[in-house]
């Protein structure tokens, strides 16, 4: 009787873990499931949330170097973000004669490397409450932990709180910010 039951117990475990794994692993971000088998821009373009971020991009002409093999660590901002940024910046940044300087804030945006949330989480401890991130544009990001999650500070004092962390990707991962990070 001892092995029926055990045997009926680890059949409803099993089921259970299957009906439930997929919810865990799903992640979604701007109404669109996210795949870590597909790259960053092939996952972002599903995105409602990162629309402006994809045309930024693609203005930059960065689409081939962020589904290359990486890894990549992206720290990327939602419309909202952008929106928030002074009336016109957008437009303004988004123009061909501007795009070395679009080039340089999407850049700011990008660490090398595959730098998750336990990642960040190790080294913010490693630096007594503070992580100094060199980012591919050359300028540093400094990530903390506060009461509501990780935020990532520019070099210019703003701040942008990780809303969604661990997206991963195929050649790295995502974490969703609620601002624009600006270099020097």
């Amino acid at each position: 009787m001892q092995i029926k039951q055990k045997i009926s117990m680890l059949v409803a475990a099993l089921a259970l873990s299957a009906v439930t794994a997929p919810a865990f692993a799903q992640v979604m971000v701007g109404g669109a499931q996210m795949f870590p088998s597909k790259d960053i821009i092939d996952n972002a373009v599903n995105s409602k949330d990162h629309t402006t971020l994809v045309a930024a991009v693609k203005a930059a002409g960065l689409v081939e170097t962020l589904k290359g093999a990486g890894p990549f660590t992206v720290f990327a901002p939602t419309n909202e973000a952008f929106a928030a940024l002074p009336a016109g910046t957008v437009d303004t940044l988004l123009k061909p004669e501007n795009k070395a300087t679009l080039t340089g804030i999407l850049t700011y945006h990008v660490v090398a490397g595959k730098m998750d949330a336990a990642a960040l989480s190790k080294a913010i401890a490693d630096g007594k409450g503070k992580a100094m991130i060199k980012t591919v544009a050359g300028g540093t990001l400094t990530a903390m932990k506060s009461s509501t999650g990780i935020t990532v500070t520019d070099e210019k004092g703003g701040s942008a709180k990780v809303t969604v962390a661990d997206v991963y990707q195929s050649n790295g991962v995502i974490h969703v910010v609620d601002k624009v990070l600006l270099p020097k």
